[in-house]
């Protein structure tokens, strides 16, 4: 991998892997990309070239290869769960449409992709204790439904056309660089910024509903180490099952209780997503994963706890510190 275009660079996944490929890459190497152009101060756009690009628009996606010269596209635009059932039409057409626009543009030039699904990708009927990587997949939400119909075309697309088709089913993510983006996760994001901000927040979920979480640093290096592994080595492709730590409401607010003891979650829960969180599995088995390219997270809960907090501190101390304007 010498060259990268991103989609979706401006959500949650995006911020933190288009500033750790241009790390590893160099700035101009990698091409970020999203539906709407973000503040001048966004990674995105800060620290290297960005265009705009709706994916489900092939000719628009070809003029991007073709002026930046990508060997690999991480695909990361899509409409996430919550707001997948509010929208479900649109969540169709733009995690089905974009993907199979991508993979026909690296089944016509030979580019490596990589594409995210999801816990999502299961369902109630799924083995929820621990998760097999083989498993049945009956989602019950349309953005499981595209994400099951994804990993189905990542593999056709690789075993028909030959593409380097590659992914990770990650768990909930938890980072402290850009905001939420409208998944049933997302509790477990916003309880940071709350309790450093207002010390009180008000969780969706039902206090132990159990999700598989994953804290950001883990999840982007995960990508970039899927990329990088041996092809010969790969059973699975679309897509690893992986993991990091399980988390509930109340477990989490005691973790953050310990550090700010006046912190303080009450629970008013929203019942489409706590449906959807309790059709989710409660804990995968990533053995595939550690086997075939040696996945190992390197963040448990305690060690995100205190990352998440400190960063949210110093944010806040610096923007306290900084003088108004006029």
């Amino acid at each position: 991998m010498q060259r990268a275009l991103v989609t979706g660079a401006a959500g949650q996944i995006g911020t933190e892997l288009v500033q750790a490929l241009r790390q590893e890459l160099g700035a101009e190497q990698v091409l970020a990309t999203d539906l709407r152009r973000p503040d001048d101060d966004h990674p995105a756009v800060a620290g290297g070239p960005f265009g705009l690009l709706d994916c489900t628009d092939g000719d628009a996606l070809a003029r991007h290869i073709r002026d930046h010269r990508p060997d690999t596209i991480f695909h990361l635009a899509a409409l996430l769960s919550a707001v997948g059932e509010n929208e479900p039409q649109k969540a169709y057409q733009v995690n089905l449409g974009g993907l199979i626009t991508v993979l026909e543009a690296a089944r016509e030039r030979g580019l490596a992709l990589f594409t995210p699904s999801s816990i999502a990708a299961f369902g109630p009927g799924t083995p929820p204790d621990p998760t097999p990587q083989d498993t049945i997949q009956r989602p019950t939400t349309m953005y499981g439904v595209t994400k099951v119909a994804g990993e189905l075309l990542c593999d056709y697309y690789h075993r028909r056309f030959g593409v380097d088709a590659r992914g990770l089913r990650y768990p909930g993510i938890i980072s402290h660089s850009a905001p939420p983006g409208g998944g049933t996760t997302d509790y477990a994001v916003e309880i940071f910024h709350a309790a450093v901000g207002e010390g009180r927040y008000t969780c969706f979920l039902e206090p132990d509903t159990q999700l598989d979480m994953m804290y950001m640093p883990d999840a982007v290096r995960g990508a970039l180490e899927l990329m990088r592994a041996d092809p010969d080595r790969l059973e699975h492709r679309n897509a690893f099952n992986v993991t990091a730590m399980q988390l509930t409401p109340r477990g989490l607010a005691q973790r953050i209780q310990a550090r700010i003891p006046d912190f303080r979650i009450d629970y008013d829960v929203d019942p489409v997503r706590q449906t959807i969180a309790d059709s989710w599995p409660r804990r995968l088995d990533d053995s595939a994963a550690r086997e075939e390219w040696g996945w190992q997270p390197e963040y448990d809960e305690a060690a995100m706890v205190d990352d998440m907090l400190g960063h949210l501190a110093r944010r806040t101390d610096e923007a306290s510190s900084t003088p108004a304007p006029g």
